[in-house]
């Protein structure tokens, strides 16, 4: 009779290390979640930035530098629910205003151009990076979370369903060639 409440004890405490173990493993796919979302965040913020710096330089042409300014500007001002519509219209609006070698050829030689591109090309080039990241630890969780022990045992508490961040983040075609370059 003893051992039988022996191994009953032990079940019990393997179930609640398991348990104790699926939660926390939960708790940092949620950290990671906040922390890759905070890097999104801060390399869409800098492609923001580098993008109305080009806009209001000088580099572009009048109306290429209001299509920019302005997809630049809604991007930073967009609340969170129409955030991923308005970094792909920045992301539209790169493509539409350095689409072609000649867009880029023509910044270039600008004085000041080279360095803009380049910080432009770099922004540009880690957005997409860190979509990723973000999108890989939000797959991660949900699909923990979808497990039968997290619901039954409600191991996520009360913390949102994460959402994965989808955007165009397709870089002008030019300025991704030279970036790889």
């Amino acid at each position: 009779m003893i051992t039988s409440f022996v191994w009953a004890g032990l079940a019990l405490l393997l179930i609640a290390v398991y348990l104790s173990w699926t939660a926390g493993r939960l708790d940092r796919l949620h950290a990671r979640i906040d922390a890759t979302r905070a890097g999104l965040d801060a390399q869409l913020l800098r492609r923001v930035s580098v993008a109305q710096e080009l806009a209001t330089s000088g580099l572009l042409d009048p109306a290429a530098s209001l299509v920019l300014y302005e997809a630049a500007f809604a991007a930073r001002q967009a609340e969170e629910e129409q955030r991923e519509f308005a970094e792909s219209e920045l992301s539209q609006a790169l493509r539409a205003v350095l689409g072609d070698a000649e867009d880029i050829a023509a910044v270039r030689e600008a004085p000041g151009g080279e360095a803009a591109l380049h910080e432009l090309a770099e922004a540009v080039r880690r957005v997409p990076m860190a979509r990723r990241f973000h999108n890989d630890a939000v797959r991660a969780a949900r699909s923990l979370r979808r497990h039968r022990t997290v619901r039954w045992f409600r191991l996520a508490g009360h913390a949102p369903f994460p959402m994965a961040f989808e955007m165009d983040d397709e870089p002008p075609g030019p300025l991704a060639e030279r970036v790889s370059a």
